[in-house]
């Protein structure tokens, strides 16, 4: 689920297309008897070498139809390819046909020095060369299967640190169908509000995350911006939320705006200054999520409204050595810890500062820097910064550390579990959206 903001990643050149090479594969394909599939029209490449996306009409539904880029692997050794459907391998270009597979049939890629070589899984000879490699179903509503998940709009394989570099390419919210049903986490009917208010902030977060094309791709699939699944993630709920809400995005002052959410706030959002080294922002304000007249929450059905985590020393020590080893000149070890404090809390009630007294060192931990030395065992983040403590401390230091908590991740912005309680009590997607993000409004881009 998004956070404030994304760090920036590296540009990956494209390389160049062999002539002989073409010309080689261009026999091959039509001595096989296949049948050319065209690309789409206005495919075209860029002054950096990338190929470009086909240009797209402007309107007020515009953020719709604009073309997103999403790393699905950056470290792959070899990608395996096919499709339900007649697909096509192309150049850089976007348009010179390299090979046209037959559908189920399977082809592995793999990189070859400062290129893609990809070739028929049965090995059967004709390998194409090129980096990147266009790979795009024949009709618009085709997929390509990648990793076992299906997925729209076009694949682009190239060669980046001597590995394969796979991004996928589509319609905004083409994109969308598969980020929503993972990020909000219900195929309700009654819950389509809350969908619909999902749609609009994953929207409003991928415009303003479009990189430009001096960098190879905009987003990546995992929690790192938005969890996306591809065409395998879609439901019935999902795509149509995606469609009522297309072309609209959160906006404050007429500008779009970076919109965050998490799982479930636990009572109350935060700002971003709660738990990132950053400013705050007129539209991101603590919101209470309790219900009008009641001791209830809207979020309280969530499995993580509230929770207890308890750490044996051993764990604690462990957890936060290797947390302070990642920082920048960390130590190795940190010895025996002899004291946990929270120092200061936020107005709505989140750990602000926490310090960790050593044999070693004291270090004094802001915000979100709490969930990351407190990670779960499977490398997960602390569920959140809403909790006290009750520590036992012994001769040899700190024996075992218990957080009462509440809630699960960053807090700031729209509540996810939040939105659904509202949804089922009759609220629609803007008035749950103008709830937790005080002072915006919905609508198109103008």
């Amino acid at each position: 689920m998004p956070r404030w903001r994304t760090p920036a990643r590296n540009a990956v050149r494209s390389g160049a297309l062999a002539a002989a090479v073409v010309a080689a594969i261009a026999t091959a394909i039509a001595c096989a008897g296949r049948t050319p599939v065209r690309p789409s029209a206005g495919a075209r490449r860029t002054a950096n070498g990338d190929v470009a996306a086909p240009r797209r009409a402007g309107g007020p539904r515009d953020a719709s139809s604009r073309v997103v880029r999403i790393a699905l692997a950056a470290r792959a050794t070899q990608v395996r390819l096919t499709s339900d459907g007649e697909w096509a391998l192309y150049a850089a270009d976007g348009q010179t046909l390299l090979g046209a597979p037959q559908p189920h049939e399977s082809w592995l890629l793999e990189s070859d020095g400062h290129v893609v070589s990809a070739r028929h899984e049965d090995s059967r000879p004709v390998p194409l060369r090129d980096s990147p490699i266009v790979v795009r179903p024949a009709t618009e509503r085709g997929t390509i299967t990648f990793n076992g998940k299906r997925w729209r709009g076009e694949l682009l394989i190239s060669v980046a640190d001597g590995a394969l570099l796979v991004v996928n390419r589509l319609r905004m919210d083409d994109y969308l169908r598969g980020v929503v049903p993972l990020e909000i986490g219900t195929a309700a009917l009654g819950d389509v509000a809350a969908v619909e208010a999902q749609a609009v902030t994953a929207r409003s977060y991928a415009v303003m995350h479009l990189a430009g094309t001096n960098r190879s791709y905009d987003m990546s699939a995992t929690v790192q911006d938005q969890v996306y699944g591809g065409a395998s993630a879609e439901t019935s709920v999902g795509n149509q939320a995606v469609d009522a809400t297309a072309g609209l995005v959160l906006l404050y002052d007429g500008h779009v705006v970076n919109a965050p959410y998490h799982s479930t706030c636990g009572g109350s959002t935060a700002e971003p200054q709660d738990v990132w080294r950053s400013g705050g922002e007129p539209y991101l304000q603590r919101v209470s999520d309790q219900i009008p007249g009641t001791d209830r929450f809207y979020c309280d059905g969530a499995p993580k409204f509230r929770w207890t985590r308890t750490f044996t020393g051993v764990q604690l020590r462990e957890s936060v050595a290797r947390y302070l080893r990642s920082l920048p000149g960390g130590p190795a070890g940190v010895g025996a810890i002899r004291a946990v404090t929270v120092n200061d809390v936020t107005p709505g009630r989140r750990v602000a500062t926490m310090a960790i007294e050593t044999d070693r060192g004291q270090w004094a931990l802001r915000g979100n820097e709490v969930r990351a030395a407190l990670r779960l065992p499977s490398g997960e983040l602390l569920y959140s910064t809403y909790f006290s403590i009750d520590a036992v401390v012994g001769a040899s230091g700190v024996e075992s550390l218990t957080l009462y908590g509440g809630g699960n991740g960053h807090g700031v912005g729209m509540c996810q579990a939040g939105a659904i309680g509202r949804a089922r009590a009759g609220q629609d997607f803007r008035t749950i959206l103008g709830t937790y993000y005080p002072g915006t409004t919905v609508g198109p881009i103008d």
